[in-house]
Parts: C-alpha cells; sequence; structure tokens
C-alpha cells in the first residue's frame, strides 16, 4: 500500500459525497494503491450512512465508527492505527483541504523529508476568532519546540509511516505531530496548500480550543527536553530554590546577629522556611519522574534513541 488517507469525520454528511469524489479524482492519475480511512467521531446525523454506502461501491474506503464523540485527535488516533500505507495523509472532512494538493506532498516526501506540514497560506477563515488565535499559537509552538511552521494547525500533512509509530496522541496533540517526530529526528519541512471557504455544516474549532492547546504544548515542551531526564528540570528549580533559601537564611541571621532583629519576628523565617521546603518537594519530584521514565522506557523496551537506517548488518544482530 503506497499511501492511507486518514479523515476524521464529525457532521459532515453534506461533505461526504464532494469529498470522497475530491480524492478519487485527485489520485486517479497518479497510479498509486491507495486507501481512504473515513472515522465518524460519533456523528449524529446521516454521516456514516453515507459512508457505509460509498464503501460498499469501493473496496479503498475504510469506515472506523467510534461508539461516541472522543475528538479530533482520537478519530485521527484511530485512523493512523489502521493506515497500511507507507505514507499517511490526514485531512479534514470538510472540504477546506483540497485532495489536489495530496500529490504535492508525495512530492516532497519523495525528496526525503519524513514529515510534510500543510500551510495554508490564505486562510479562507475569520480574523479574530480563527485567524488570531492561530497565528499565536503558531508562534509560541514554534518558540518553545525549536520547530518553525507557520501553520500547525493545518490537518493535512504528509508522514512516512515509521515517524508515526511510538507516537502516541492524547488531548490535542495530533497538531503536534511535527514536533513530536523531531525528536526522534525526522527531516520536517512545509509547503503551502490551497484552503477554501466551508460550503456546508459547521465549524467545530473555536477561541476556547486554544486554552486546551497551550496545555498540551507545555506537555509537549517538556517531552522534547525533558522526557528521558526529568530530574534535570525538577532538580534545577529545587536547587535554585535551597540556595535562594540559603541567602534569606544568612540574611535572617546576619539581621539577627549584626541590627538585633527577633528572628521570630522575620518574615525571613517563614520565607527561608517554604523555599527549602520547596526545593525538597521540587528534587523528590525529579526523583520519581527518573523512576516514572525508567518505568516507561523499560517495561516497554522503548529504546531512548531513533535509528534512521543501518549499513553492514549482520543476519544475526538482534
Amino acid at each position: 500500500m503506497d499511501l492511507s488517507i486518514v479523515v476524521p469525520i464529525y457532521f459532515e454528511e453534506d461533505n461526504i459525497r464532494p469529498l470522497y469524489d475530491a480524492i478519487t479524482a485527485a489520485l486517479a492519475p497518479t497510479g498509486l494503491q491507495y486507501e481512504v480511512i473515513c472515522v465518524d467521531d460519533g456523528s449524529g446525523d446521516n454521516s456514516f450512512a453515507l459512508l457505509k454506502e460509498l464503501a460498499a461501491t469501493d473496496q479503498r474506503l475504510r469506515v472506523i465508527r467510534f461508539r461516541r464523540n472522543f475528538g479530533q485527535t482520537a478519530a485521527m488516533a484511530a485512523g493512523f492505527e489502521a493506515a497500511r500505507g507507507a505514507v499517511i495523509v490526514p485531512m479534514d472532512g470538510d472540504l477546506q483541504n483540497d485532495p489536489a494538493d495530496i500529490p504535492l506532498l508525495l512530492e516532497k516526501i519523495k525528496e526525503g523529508y519524513d514529515v510534510v506540514s500543510g500551510w495554508r497560506k490564505d486562510r479562507q477563515d475569520t480574523f479574530i476568532n480563527r485567524k488570531l488565535p492561530s497565528m499565536i499559537a503558531n508562534g509560541l509552538i514554534s518558540r518553545l519546540t525549536d520547530v518553525h511552521l507557520h501553520d500547525y494547525g493545518c490537518t493535512l500533512k504528509a508522514y512516512r509511516r515509521e515517524v508515526l509509530d511510538g507516537i502516541g496522541l492524547y488531548g490535542e496533540m495530533h497538531r503536534f505531530v511535527p514536533a513530536l517526530a523531531s525528536r526522534i529526528g525526522a527531516r520536517v519541512t512545509e509547503l503551502p496548500v490551497r484552503h477554501h471557504p466551508r460550503l456546508y455544516g459547521t465549524s467545530k474549532y473555536g477561541i476556547s480550543r486554544t486554552v486546551r492547546v497551550v496545555l498540551d504544548l507545555l506537555t509537549v515542551k517538556f517531552l522534547l527536553s525533558y522526557a528521558t531526564k526529568p530530574i534535570q528540570l525538577f532538580g534545577k528549580w529545587g536547587i535554585y530554590s535551597m540556595l535562594l533559601a540559603c541567602v534569606t537564611g544568612g540574611a535572617m541571621v546576619y539581621m539577627k546577629l549584626f541590627a538585633n532583629t527577633s528572628m521570630n519576628r522575620n518574615p525571613l523565617l517563614i520565607l527561608t522556611a517554604f523555599l527549602m521546603f520547596m526545593g525538597i518537594q521540587f528534587i523528590t519530584l525529579g526523583l520519581l519522574g527518573e523512576l516514572n521514565a525508567r518505568t516507561y522506557y523499560e517495561s516497554q523496551g522503548k529504546p531512548i534513541y531513533s535509528v534512521r537506517e543501518r549499513l553492514n548488518e549482520p543476519d544475526d544482530y538482534v
């Protein structure tokens, strides 16, 4: 299988047939062996019935139906797990992504990239509640992850299959896959893609989603920088806190000896005790994080490295 296209579907009954026709038209000239995996994320309309009807006429269309709405990230995770293609391309089911851009993404993959991220350069959305929050989020994500993309929120991307192996998706983490892939040394690039205004249905995104994205960004930053060494994060702040406690404690003793200031009336006593306690807590948290990290990697046999390729390996290499 050359290509798997993963499409989360949620209340998109008016878009399903035009989307199927557009994908078929875009990929017919390529001669690729492909499949389309539509994940019905608990739609309450006629979406699943339409998908079932189309799947009966085309074996390349596979349908996964959730029992209830689990969210876009869960739908994409289910599609990724079911995909059989060497390259996996997720896209939205609202016809705002253009299937005609898929061959362009695949050409970039052939150039040696592992991840090709779509960039909605001429985005057809409202500015205040869609474009502006997205611009702020993209700048923040790029700065914290050091993977600089204009449009993390664009669903249309292309991934080599092996890049997605071992990447767990939770919360709103699907938008951070390029950053997570960079952790294992994936080559990431960006490609401008077309973006169309929504013709049918209503958007499921709002400005409130920005808060969830920021919270998930903290998780991604931790995974990228400290997943295998949490003591380096928490222990560092623990040491800083204890050093500051020594400074405030020294100042308190100095005030007692040379300024005749009563220690039990000096607020530095409480501050010193608080900083020392906080330092111990940070270090303890770091040690517990180290134990959890070792349990995670060793119990599942997960390596802490990623190999791109091997040359001249012996047949009995394990």
